[in-house]
């Protein structure tokens, strides 16, 4: 069995074994591509190239490594997502997010928000470059996070899984506005009143 800090060897990339619209979970039962589970961490694995396109814009320096662990934790996200949660119960070793990394991303969002101006009204995505392009990332977690709900109605589901996106979301908005420090936001004004 492969160590979890040992990287998934791919020899080849196409199998030829979804052309019938089926995939395999984690555990190996085949799926329709539509099953709520491989909808719900196809989602996440969109959020993870989102975040990777932020770190190709000019984000502050600082988030660079802290993005980086996030794109780590997104395939463990996607992995826990992947492996129904009956098949840990039965005794086998499965790769799940843990409370510790939604303890770090609660840390992250204290130090940063702590460096912010208070919120004086909802903020309009935009701005600087890679504050929008974190803006798209924190939308895409939004939805990663309502599919997750959903899919924790008729499966069981990781509680750290969900948490681990609504607390992602939460600091992907704070290093949105972070992005735009040094910089007017743009606020929402009702009506569009100038």
């Amino acid at each position: 069995m492969r160590r979890r800090d040992e990287p998934v060897r791919l020899t080849r990339i196409y199998t030829r074994a979804g052309d019938d619209g089926e995939t395999s979970l984690g555990e190996g039962t085949r799926v329709s591509k539509t099953d709520p589970r491989i909808v719900t961490y196809g989602t996440v694995d969109e959020l993870n190239s989102l975040v990777g396109l932020a770190l190709a814009a000019d984000v502050p320096g600082e988030f660079r490594p802290w993005l980086q662990a996030i794109q780590n934790d997104l395939f463990d996200l996607g992995a826990d997502f992947s492996v129904p949660l009956e098949a840990a119960e039965e005794g086998r070793t499965r790769l799940r997010v843990t409370a510790e990394q939604v303890g770090r991303l609660e840390g992250l969002c204290d130090l940063v928000n702590a460096r912010l101006e208070p919120l004086r009204s909802f903020v309009l995505p935009g701005g600087t470059e890679a504050a929008a392009r974190l803006h798209v990332a924190r939308s895409v977690c939004r939805r990663a996070e309502r599919l997750a709900v959903a899919l924790a109605e008729d499966y069981p589901v990781n509680p750290a899984a969900l948490a681990y996106l609504n607390r992602l979301s939460d600091l992907l908005f704070i290093l949105a506005r972070a992005a735009n420090a040094g910089s007017a936001e743009a606020l929402w004004r009702p009506g569009g009143e100038p």
